[in-house]
């Protein structure tokens, strides 16, 4: 049976809630405070750019139900890969999705992800759910601490596959709180660890996006040889400028995306 595009977003929303213990009672905090209404900027969703799994495969659903790309971005230091996606329906929310560029890794971390992706069925590939349907492979806690050293992306994704990696509160939308640094401080008032790579707010008017997330908390994953904690799923809040045509800026921007990454890094994570 097909989804409707908001049954895919919502199965996509309870995935995520499982990977992200702040997650839910930050959102009901928000709804309170705003009529029992919090609006979703945007997904994002993170893979490996080999072709059985690849940024476009991941898309597809996204692309059947009317999204459509709209800009592409590159993040040199982390390796990675990245699109947005927007509905013609600006209700919905943007979906980003990046990919890591597995060539560029060192040869045994590369051998470990091409075993990783080998073991997907093409079947699974191809269902709608894909994109919050977990990890589907075999996985050491070696295997895991192999590329973790190397690259944290590449390990999150080999620890939880495929699912959503986070969820976005549109500040614009708040009237509670206008502005992302009382947003900021009523989170850390409430004794949520924010990320503060790169400053509390990554971003600022002048390129019209300002960001801020959660730290992604540490969760319980079983591996093949033993149960351990790591990082999970991280909540972030973004506020957009007008452009000089009066419209709300939709796009993303690289250097603070960059730092964003940085809210499931392991030293962090497990918090």
């Amino acid at each position: 049976m097909q989804l409707t595009i908001q049954q895919l977003l919502d199965a996509m929303w309870q995935d995520y809630l499982a990977l992200t213990p702040d997650a839910k009672p930050i959102h009901q905090l928000f709804a309170n405070l705003n009529h029992g209404q919090v609006i979703n900027d945007h997904i994002a969703l993170r893979t490996y750019n080999l072709e059985k799994v690849a940024l476009n495969n991941l898309a597809l659903p996204f692309v059947e139900t009317g999204y459509q790309p709209v800009d592409d971005y590159q993040f040199p230091t982390k390796k990675l890969y990245a699109r947005y996606f927007q509905h013609p329906d600006k209700t919905l929310p943007k979906v980003f999705i990046s990919e890591l560029k597995v060539e560029e890794l060192p040869d045994n971390c590369q051998e470990i992800i091409y075993d990783l992706v080998t073991q997907v069925p093409e079947a699974t590939v191809a269902h709608q759910n894909f994109c919050y349907s977990g990890r589907p492979w075999s996985l050491t806690s070696d295997q895991y601490e192999t590329l973790a050293v190397e690259s944290e992306y590449a390990s999150w994704v080999a620890a939880h596959g495929f699912r959503p990696n986070h969820f976005t509160v549109s500040i614009n939308h708040l009237s509670s709180h206008p502005d992302i640094q009382s947003v900021n401080q009523l989170l850390l008032d409430k004794g949520y660890d924010m990320n503060t790579s790169g400053g509390l707010i990554k971003g600022s008017p002048d390129v019209l996006l300002e960001q801020s997330s959660t730290l992604a908390k540490a969760v319980e994953v079983t591996f093949d040889d033993t149960t351990m904690k790591v990082p999970g799923c991280y909540y972030e809040f973004a506020r957009r400028y007008p452009m000089a045509n009066g419209q709300l800026y939709q796009g993303f921007v690289a250097a603070s995306a960059d730092k964003i990454f940085e809210s499931t890094d392991v030293a962090s994570g497990t918090r």
